[in-house]
């Protein structure tokens, strides 16, 4: 591998990302998002809800920008291939259109997702408060950390590990991978892009999907002490929600505070808040996810 792939520039993960979101409209309605390049095995569930988002953001106007979405995952998607995505443009009312969405692989869909969009305007508002927290500055970024730990995983899944990843990420909590422990069933991550977006309102929503995606279902799994890397731990996205309050700017430091209030029955549930580093809460998010111990495959 050259080292220009091993170790990209931030700009280059960031541009790579964007390519991937923003999907290509080859008919009426009709959107097909790319694959990621070198990409192998199930496609990240936020991948597929940010083209869904994107290609329900391209049969709208510009002026309406989306601020909630509801998404049932099918099937697992193939990185193999591409996702060609269908629009409905179910109405559009003088301040708010709905549309959904469908993604399809192979013939079949993966995934389901109702969206609305709206002309922003002036409103009554409140918000809780953010947690009180150390901020980004005060934290070790994640890529440092996992070169620290980097011997301490299966050699197997050290590629995966270290791989470079569009965001910058900052933990308070202590990951499983540092330390396997049961702990509260929160955690409070600092997530920014590691460069320039320089994009417009429906790019920094579709990356805030995408990352909404990313430790949100692991929240469940805290209580138990239990990592997908060492134990036969099965998980997948059943569902995701996702409200946008407000104006994203993936450019700047969000905090995404995240918590479990229940699993069971082979699921667990989730719930995350993201706040901007001034303490405006500008996004909320809730997920149901498979989480189950799997059998031993037999020899």
């Amino acid at each position: 591998m050259a080292d220009a792939d091993r170790n990209p520039a931030p700009e280059t993960l960031i541009s790579g990302l964007k390519t991937l979101l923003d999907v290509e409209e080859i008919d009426t309605d009709l959107y097909r998002g790319p694959r990621l390049p070198g990409g192998r095995g199930r496609v990240f569930g936020g991948q597929v809800i940010a083209q869904a988002l994107m290609a329900g953001s391209k049969s709208t106007t510009a002026a309406r920008v989306a601020h909630s979405l509801h998404a049932y995952f099918m099937r697992p998607g193939d990185e193999e291939h591409p996702i060609i995505y269908r629009v409905a443009r179910d109405h559009d009312g003088g301040s708010f259109s709905a549309r959904r969405i469908i993604a399809f692989q192979h013939g079949k869909p993966i995934l389901n997702m109702a969206a609305s969009f709206q002309a922003l305007e002036s409103g009554f508002a409140h918000q809780v408060a953010m947690p009180e927290v150390p901020m980004p500055e005060d934290l070790l970024d994640e890529a440092t950390q996992r070169q620290q730990f980097v011997e301490n995983i299966p050699e197997q899944y050290r590629e995966w590990f270290l791989r470079p990843r569009p965001f910058e990420m900052r933990q308070v909590e202590s990951q499983g991978w540092r330390e396997r422990r049961k702990t509260e069933a929160r955690q409070h991550i600092w997530i920014r892009a590691v460069a320039p977006v320089n994009g417009d309102a429906a790019m920094h929503r579709a990356m805030l999907a995408y990352a909404s995606d990313m430790y949100l279902l692991g929240t469940a799994t805290r209580p138990h002490g239990v990592d997908w890397m060492v134990d036969k731990l099965q998980t997948a996205s059943l569902d995701h929600a996702l409200w946008i309050h407000d104006d994203i700017d993936m450019d700047d430091w969000l905090l995404y505070a995240t918590d479990s209030p229940w699993a069971g029955r082979g699921r667990g549930f989730n719930r995350g808040s993201i706040f901007t580093r001034d303490g405006r809460l500008v996004a909320s998010v809730s997920q149901e996810g498979l989480i189950r111990s799997r059998a031993p495959k037999p020899a």
